[in-house]
């Protein structure tokens, strides 16, 4: 196993720097990781994951190469928070027929009137009805 990697504080003042810690969890649990599976891949202690994914520790440029290698990203992915799997999903997701159809219309809609079909929707998903 390799050494521990060495731990540098979190800066505190929380504004204008990257929030890490979410993009990070986010990814692992986006790849249906537990934090003993993603140390594991990168040959560290969990509790190193769990550290950085409670802003207790910073990974060094070699963790976050190890990261993103366990994470099946790229760093600048993982530094963004994953956003090029989002913008993947959304386009996987316009390959739905009726979602790509639907789209165009959804434009046009008022708050009031993409609630009602949203209520719609999840009304005939929780009590479909019987086809005659």
């Amino acid at each position: 196993m390799v050494a521990p990697p060495v731990m540098m504080p979190v800066p505190t003042n929380g504004r204008g720097h990257l929030n890490l810690a979410t993009s990070i969890r986010s990814l692992r649990l986006r790849s249906g990781l537990s934090q003993r599976q993603l140390a594991g891949r990168m040959a560290v202690p969990r509790t190193y994951v769990s550290k950085i994914e409670n802003e207790k520790a910073t990974p060094t440029l070699s963790s976050l190469e190890r990261l993103a290698r366990a994470l099946e990203v790229t760093v600048p992915e993982l530094l963004s928070g994953g956003e090029r799997s989002r913008q993947e999903e959304v386009s996987e997701l316009m390959k739905d027929q009726f979602i790509a159809e639907l789209l165009p219309f959804v434009s046009q809609l008022n708050g009031m009137q993409m609630s009602s079909i949203l209520t719609q929707v999840r009304d005939l998903t929780v009590r479909p009805r019987r086809s005659a």
